[in-house]
């Protein structure tokens, strides 16, 4: 008789465990960018809201990275390849620049003029671009703009050869 009540004590001791496991969000697993080591990027990673497009943050196994929903719903890396002059849109969104790539499902805005750089993944069905650009904007304005955006009106013109 005595077995019974310790084989429920264990029984109710291993739910609330697995009950406790089961509330916690894994880790995301982020490839860091070349540039993650950046100290600008510190800067950027202290700042990031806590909460992206109603999605928690999540953590992630790599440096200068972040993770916002579960599943994730935003992803972001800083340190990534600086975007040269580019044919790709670039929006301002309060006054940071960004170059956006449309992808199938996954977009990527990456910040356009700023050193290092900072790369977004989003889907644009799940979460709306302009909300997850202005929430990371006061994070990622941390990096100092070197360049800006252009339209095709204020584009250089190329030389000819006349």
């Amino acid at each position: 008789m005595r077995a019974l009540p310790r084989a429920l004590a264990l029984l109710a001791v291993s739910a609330t465990a697995l009950a406790g496991l089961s509330g916690c969000a894994s880790v995301v697993d982020v490839d860091a960018a070349a540039d993650a080591a950046n100290a600008a990027c510190a800067d950027v990673m202290i700042a990031l809201p806590p909460i992206v497009a109603e999605n928690g943050q999540r953590e992630t196994n790599s440096q200068a990275t972040s993770a916002w929903g579960d599943p994730s719903q935003v992803v972001l890396r800083c340190g990534v390849a600086v975007p040269g002059p580019t044919t790709d849109p670039c929006v301002t969104v309060n006054g940071v620049d960004w170059v956006l790539k449309e992808g199938d499902p996954a977009w990527t805005a990456t910040t356009y003029g700023r050193d290092p750089a900072v790369e977004v993944l989003f889907d644009p069905e799940k979460v709306a671009s302009s909300t997850v650009l202005v929430e990371l904007g006061g994070a990622v304005s941390r990096v100092d703009q070197g360049r800006a955006c252009v339209g095709i009106d204020e584009a250089i013109p190329a030389p000819s050869d006349g």
